[in-house]
Order: C-alpha cells, then structure tokens, then sequence
C-alpha cells in the first residue's frame, strides 16, 4: 500500500535536509519504498559519546529524522505538515564505528496524529535500536 501523499524522490529528500541537524550528522536518505523510508547515519566524532559509543542522542536524532521526513510525505505538505510530539528509543547494542542504518514504517497515519516504528540496524542487518515516534499533524495558515 502506497503512503506518500506529496510525491518526492530521494535527491529532493536530501537537499531538503541541507544545512539542518540532519546534515551536521552526515545522515542521508538512501532508500524509499511504497511504505517506508530508509537513512544512514556515520558512526564518528560527531555522534560518539566520550566512552568512544553511538551517543544515545545520535540514535534519537536519526530515527526522528527518518520518521519525520517520511511523516511530512505522507501529507498534503502545501496543506498541512508534521512535527514530533514524543519519541521512545530502546537502545539494544552499542555501536563504535561504521554507519546505522534507520527505516521508517508506519504504524497509524491519522488526519491529526501519525505513529511511527524505526528499526536502526547496523550494517550487517543487526539491531542497534527500536524507536517509537508520535508526530502532530498541523495545518498550514
């Protein structure tokens, strides 16, 4: 079942990201799908913690970064767009180098609130951690 609402490919996905957190991460969008949208995020100096890990924080900012962008498809975006109310991350393995790889699948896509699941794996397909991502969808005035 196809989601998206306002048509894009992955190049218009990734200059609209420039000059945002998104882009000072290294994240970029890779892969889209009837239903999904995928983005990787390099694991370095800017998202380690000093103990030389993934920051938790890291992890938050790809899954909200992924789940958003998608979110925002999958409206009218010259009507309405979609802003984060509550994101949960359970983090399962620690990550020191190499990328993360996060992929976005709706759970509920609601007239006023969407619920999305995010997968970050690494890049041998084992899961780094599950991201739970409620976003507001808003009218534009």
């Amino acid at each position: 079942m196809k989601i998206w609402q306002t048509e894009f490919d992955l190049k218009t996905v990734n200059d609209r990201a420039r000059n945002t957190m998104s882009d000072f991460l290294g994240i970029e969008f890779i892969e889209m799908g009837e239903n999904y949208l995928v983005a990787r995020m390099p694991v370095n100096e800017k998202t380690k913690q000093p103990i030389g890990i993934m920051h938790g924080g890291a992890s938050c900012v790809l899954a909200e970064s992924v789940g958003s962008t998608a979110g925002n498809y999958c409206v009218q975006l010259d009507k309405f767009y979609c802003v984060g109310l509550d994101i949960n991350t359970n983090h399962i393995k620690a990550m020191r180098s190499g990328y993360v790889i996060g992929t976005a699948r709706p759970f509920h896509l609601g007239k006023s609130t969407q619920v999305w699941s995010i997968e970050i794996k690494n890049e041998e397909g084992k899961l780094v951690s599950v991201n739970r991502l409620t976003m507001a969808v808003l009218p534009r005035n």
